[in-house]
């Protein structure tokens, strides 16, 4: 008789075509319509007066059951002429716009549904729908003021902010309303804008409140944005961000870890509507940064980089990317760039080496715990403290390109740090990882000398075959110090096989193993 192991490796696949999937709806009232927790009928009308003929539907991994539903529903709402596709399996983070694969279709709009991290797109206009969940705001607002203490303790002004899943912009105002009429007079409540119908902006991550109130780009007042770009806020006249107490609606997650580490010097109060409970988060920031400190350590003794490319649809990717190079390129570290999709530690340990790599992501992406990575992965903003000849950080913390990229055009980063004496660009540096003192390999030309070339097509081998050191070539010195190098050409030294008919069929049961056939066989009669 056929034992339970065989039967189970020549399986015809079947079990796993007819297998159920539990998929949990929590986050969602059961009792609500598909097309009113997603807001079909609005989404309707907002493709309609945009006048747009091909519209992708994004969906995360934890909403694609609803996606037919939801497809059916605006197919029925809309003209013939409207085309729709459903997209699923983002190219990157599902928080993201996924412009690439919108594009594969030829859409002129995307209908983004779930959370979201709201990054400004540089192609195409989006939608979004965030979902609907019924949130009692007299329950949120009266755990937000007695966990905080802010009914009876005179404070400074309050931030509201929330996280996007499920939570509506009804929601927060009404959240709002209760808050005012609970804190004192004197106190000063900010309540994001919270957009739902974003245009492409290749130059700028500004994002105005809704189309009708699109304003000349000269005209816009400017923004006092301390945070990221899933939260903008525009504070009154005097008041500063260090001077807010921060209440968040929301569970777990990374937008309040992002939260928390770009506002380090604030009191964040969360809320989680799943389970009612209030709780002081600011308190773990410090061991955040730490091991983000760390980290940057750890980039110091690099000198082979990669920058990992984790968005194409963000705006501002290719300017900080630029930026990026030119820092390596002038403190005379090697650059590579790498595009692997999302990201994971088989994938990264196949550049042995990058030691250490610089991720270009949008915010909620873009801090990545490397402790299960073999090299370190920071983001551009650690690159400009690990650049440094004296690093100096004060806990302060950007995820926002724009603003990284502004201050490196003011000279407040590295830029200003690297005008170094010659003279001391060959000192050791002392490496707090290691506990010594490491000299720094140099590739490239120093700034002032003539262009460094390139060479990124091109590879020399010496006469044994084997790769030659080529200028500044990382990996080429680094395939050297290898002790297998590659499967062993022979060139010349072994006559030439004979041709023979190779395996036909699929890999569980070729057409000439008889005996797997036979067990296929087997395998259906017990199956019956």
């Amino acid at each position: 008789m056929e034992s339970p192991l065989g039967i189970a490796l020549s399986s015809s696949g079947e079990d796993a075509i007819a297998r159920e999937i539990m998929v949990s709806s929590a986050h969602l009232d059961n009792d609500t319509p598909i097309g009113t927790a997603y807001e079909t009928e609005w989404t309707a009308s907002q493709i309609i007066s945009g006048s747009y003929h091909r519209v992708a539907l994004q969906f995360p991994d934890e909403l694609l059951h609803v996606s037919v539903p939801i497809y059916r529903d605006l197919r029925a709402r809309l003209p013939v002429t409207v085309e729709l596709y459903v997209l699923a399996d983002t190219t990157y983070g599902s928080c993201c716009v996924d412009e690439v694969a919108a594009q594969h279709v030829d859409s002129d709009a995307v209908v983004h549904y779930g959370h979201t991290c709201l990054s400004p797109t540089s192609r195409l206009p989006v939608i979004y729908v965030f979902g609907q969940r019924p949130v009692d705001g007299d329950l949120c607002a009266e755990a937000l003021l007695k966990g905080s203490g802010l009914e009876t303790k005179p404070t400074g002004p309050v931030l509201l902010l929330c996280d996007l899943t499920g939570i509506q912009y009804e929601n927060l105002e009404t959240i709002a309303s209760k808050l005012k009429t609970r804190l004192p007079l004197a106190t000063t409540l900010v309540v994001p804008r919270i957009q739902r119908v974003a245009r492409p902006q290749a130059t700028s991550f500004s994002l105005d409140a809704s189309p009708s109130e699109r304003q000349p780009e000269e005209e816009k007042p400017p923004l006092k944005d301390e945070g990221s770009h899933d939260h903008r806020y525009t504070l009154p006249p005097g008041i500063e961000i260090g001077d807010c107490t921060i209440l968040y609606v929301g569970g777990e997650g990374l937008a309040l870890s992002n939260l928390l580490m770009t506002h380090s010097a604030n009191d964040v109060w969360s809320f989680d509507p799943g389970t009612g409970t209030v709780k002081l988060e600011s308190g773990r920031t410090n061991k955040m940064l730490m091991r983000r400190y760390a980290m940057v350590q750890k980039a110091r003794d690099a000198d082979v980089f990669g920058i990992l490319i984790g968005t194409l649809g963000v705006a501002q990717y290719l300017p900080m990317i630029k930026r990026i190079r030119e820092q390596l390129t002038r403190a005379q570290k090697k650059v590579y760039t790498v595009s692997v999709g999302k990201l994971n530690p088989s994938k990264l340990a196949n550049f042995m080496e990058i030691e250490c790599f610089v991720l270009v992501a949008c915010p909620e992406n873009s801090v990545i715990d490397s402790k299960d990575f073999l090299r370190p992965i920071v983001t551009p903003f650690e690159l400009e403290i690990v650049l440094q000849s004296e690093p100096n950080w004060t806990g302060r913390y950007l995820l926002d390109f724009e603003r990284v990229l502004t201050e490196s055009k003011d000279g407040n980063g590295v830029k200003k740090i690297e005008g170094s004496d010659e003279e001391d660009s060959d000192r050791p540096t002392f490496s707090l990882m290691t506990g010594t003192y490491r000299y720094a390999k140099k590739y490239g030309k120093p700034t002032g000398d003539e262009p460094h070339v390139d060479i990124t097509a091109l590879s020399l081998r010496s006469k044994d075959d084997t790769v030659a050191r080529f200028m500044d070539s990382a990996a080429g010195e680094y395939l050297q110090g290898r002790t297998f190098q590659g499967l062993e050409r022979r060139l010349g030294q072994d006559a030439p096989s004979t041709l023979e008919q190779g395996r036909s069929g699929i890999a569980r049961g070729y057409g000439e193993d008889n005996s797997c056939n036979e067990r296929n066989s087997d395998t259906r009669h017990v199956n019956q």
